[in-house]
């Protein structure tokens, strides 16, 4: 099994974990577990085949299907021996985010050859399923914190594509990418990083138009 599998592998594993302990805060049942868990693990992935036009990963290897099931029964029964869910929740959500954009860029490279497409397409498999958990859960989405989360994505996806463009060697391209989407998410969790925000006038409230 090569890095790139490995990651892809762990990423799905990783963000199952995530929704799974999204089902534990909301106190669901063991269906609600695999439901969470499934549409993060696979969420992001699912949504970068259809827009690749591939048969989507998952239907071919039934592998990560029960890795995401696996990991929900998991957390069933263990998520409440963690004090801090939400807190593991961002960063195991980090390392699957690092390990995705690292993934969904491999692919989208493999598939066009484009470096463009290669970064959208590893910004899309990273942030696509913690949307969708967060969206479900009704938990604050992760693209509205304050912190770096996009462009933590976009790091690694254009780390990997840069790296593998100047021929490296493809595990080599991707131990880099994944340590560098992990930093910069990782010190954004710990530090606060942030992008400077807009500073302009708010738009106003609807019923403010005339």
């Amino acid at each position: 099994m090569d890095l790139i599998q490995l990651l892809d592998y762990a990423g799905v594993a990783v963000f199952a974990a995530t929704g799974a302990l999204a089902a534990s805060r909301k106190q669901l049942d063991i269906i609600g577990f695999l439901f969470l868990a499934c549409v993060t693990g696979i969420g992001g992935g699912t949504f970068r085949d259809v827009i690749l036009n591939i048969p989507v990963f998952w239907v071919g290897n039934r592998t990560y299907v029960t890795i995401c099931a696996a990991v929900a029964v998991l957390a069933y029964f263990t998520s409440h021996l963690v004090e801090s869910r939400y807190r593991l929740l961002l960063w195991l959500d980090a390392v699957g985010l690092a390990a995705f954009s690292v993934m969904g860029a491999a692919k989208g490279l493999a598939i066009t050859g484009s470096p463009v497409v290669a970064i959208v397409t590893g910004l899309l498999t990273a942030t696509f399923g913690g949307i969708l958990r967060d969206l479900l859960t009704g938990e604050p989405s992760v693209l509205l914190r304050p912190e770096i989360y996009v462009t933590a994505a976009m790091t690694g996806a254009a780390v990997y594509t840069v790296a593998d463009m100047a021929m490296l060697p493809v595990g080599v391209s991707a131990a880099i990418a994944f340590a560098a989407a992990f930093l910069v998410r990782g010190g954004a969790l710990k530090f606060g990083w942030r992008v400077p925000t807009y500073r302009g006038r708010p738009g106003r409230h609807p019923d403010d138009i005339p």
